[in-house]
Parts: structure tokens; sequence; C-alpha cells
């Protein structure tokens, strides 16, 4: 999956993106289309918990967390970092969604989504992503400059795009009403 570079956020909207595996904050190996289990996918990659930009950036996804449970959607964090580094972040953060860990690098090249000018902790590009249930990617959002990641309003009418495409039963008139 090669992300355009004149377009990185629009480019990628309609691709198949890959089913990553990785292991999550206790070491066990997750897959993203386990972990979607049929439901809309929020996918975030972080650079790290030492970035103050995705310390900011988690404050905004912990509001969206309760609404994303009951509205049959899930989360995922995607970073370099050791799973006992991201188990400390998601305990102090209070997240209940996965954190994966790439520390290995297995994904960061195949996604095209290294951060290039961060030589020292060589991290993932801060991207969010919006899957459906077969991981096509509904909406893209490149986050290196803090303005560029989407606004809690975004994700959300991202998120109900996506869940009104995977629902059979979202009508325009509301729920399916036949008797």
């Amino acid at each position: 999956m090669r992300r355009p570079r004149d377009s990185p956020d629009e480019g990628l909207v309609g691709a198949a993106f890959p089913d990553v595996d990785l292991p999550d904050q206790d070491g066990i190996v997750r897959r993203l289309s386990e972990l979607a289990d049929g439901d809309p996918l929020l996918v975030q990659f972080f650079r790290g918990p030492w970035c103050p930009k995705e310390q900011t950036w988690f404050r905004e996804l912990l509001r969206l967390q309760d609404a994303a449970d009951v509205a049959y959607t899930r989360m995922v964090s995607i970073s370099v970092d050791q799973p006992e580094t991201l188990r400390g972040l998601r305990d102090g953060l209070g997240a209940r969604w996965p954190f994966l860990s790439d520390v290995e690098r297995r994904w960061i090249e195949r996604l095209d989504l290294r951060e290039t000018t961060d030589t020292v902790h060589d991290p993932y590009a801060p991207y969010v992503f919006v899957l459906l249930p077969d991981l096509e990617v509904s909406a893209a959002w490149n986050g290196y400059w803090y303005w560029g990641r989407p606004c809690r309003e975004e994700l959300w009418t991202a998120l109900r795009a996506a869940t009104r495409r995977v629902r059979p039963d979202w009508t325009p008139d509301g729920p399916d009403r036949r008797g």
C-alpha cells in the first residue's frame, strides 16, 4: 500500500488496507480483521508516548472511547514501542482499546508510514484511518502536522458513513420498521 505523495489522504480511500498482525500490549498477536470483528475500525499510527502531539491526540481519542463502545466501532493504536511500554501508556490513559507493537518494524515500510524526519526513534508517521470491516479504507488523515489530524466531528462523520455502509438496517428514515 503505497501512499501517493501528492495526496496522502484522499488517495488512500477505497484501497484495501493490509491485515496487519502484531502483538498487543500483553504480547498477544492480533490481526486488524480480528479486531474489527465485523465493525468499523479506527486505526491510529503514532510516533510514541514521548511526543507531546501524541499525548494531546490521545486525550481526543479518549473522548471518543465511550461513543465508539456503544456504536459498535472498534479502535486500535499502533507504534514501534515495546508491548510493556504500550501497556503502561494504555493503562495510564484509561484506554480500553488495543495498542499494537511493531517494535521490529515489520509493517512500517510495507505500509509506507515511516516518519522520515525522526532518525532517533524511527517511528511511524502519525496517520489515522477509518476502515470498514473488510479493511477497505473509508477515510484517512495524515497527522504529521497536528492540524492534519481529524477533529472529533470529522471522526464522527467518517465513522457514521462507515457504519451506514456496513449496517443494512440503517435506512434514511431510521431503523428498519418493516412489521
